[in-house]
């Protein structure tokens, strides 16, 4: 009631509007709630607009970076680069907004280890509903690498090359998004790529010589 009977551009009122939408945004995230999580950023972007040039709020790096990672997370790249040219230098450099950046950068390179080794290192906790989600977009296009690049793998080299922590997360990966998988005395058999399908076929070949990477990279540190 008191917001209706404020005048609607005194400060005091915006920034108790503002202080409500972020909060909106942190709930919606904590909920894992993508649609109100969009809303709320959406309504809240002309309050900072508002703020003018240099101005912030305690929430607003927390809250712009966790809409880049939404955006990252839905492959809106476009959107994503639009959003980093309305940041300030110093929006850009706090550790809330320079994660999301961070780790559109490895995506772009195909640094998937590094997406992957990224979940130690998140700025806050709510950035896990987005880091879940960007996982298994990853595991998924490891995993198509995988079955192109090998016949058979050792099930200890699968866990450590797709960052699972251990041999039941890989099975149970495997119950919900490979099925085709097979189990054979500690080795990982893959099933064959659909007929008339090639390596070509696959996103990139660069993908592949990657990862392949990454298996040479875990044999010379273990």
């Amino acid at each position: 009631i008191s917001l209706l009977d404020a005048d609607p551009t005194a400060d005091a009122t915006r920034q108790i509007a503002t202080s409500a939408l972020e909060l909106g945004v942190l709930l919606s995230a904590a909920d894992g709630d993508l649609d109100a999580f969009a809303r709320n950023v959406a309504q809240l972007k002309p309050h900072y607009a508002a703020l003018g040039a240099g101005a912030t709020t305690e929430r607003k790096n927390h809250i712009l970076g966790l809409n880049l990672m939404h955006l990252l997370v839905e492959n809106r790249l476009s959107e994503f680069h639009s959003e980093l040219e309305l940041l300030t230098a110093a929006e850009a450099s706090s550790a809330e907004i320079s994660f999301p950046i961070h780790l559109e950068r490895q995506l772009m390179v195909g640094s998937y280890d590094e997406v992957l080794a990224a979940t130690s290192r998140v700025p806050h906790a709510s950035y896990g509903l987005f880091m879940d989600h960007l996982l298994a977009t990853v595991r998924d296009n490891i995993a198509d690498c995988l079955e192109v690049a090998y016949k058979t793998m050792s099930l200890d080299d699968a866990v450590k090359m797709m960052k699972f922590a251990s041999p039941d997360e890989l099975a149970a990966y495997m119950e919900e998004c490979r099925d085709d998988w097979i189990v054979e005395g500690g080795n990982l058999c893959f099933a064959p790529p659909p007929a008339g399908r090639k390596a070509d076929d696959i996103p990139s070949k660069k993908l592949i010589g990657q990862t392949l990477s990454y298996a040479a990279e875990f044999e010379r540190i273990v």
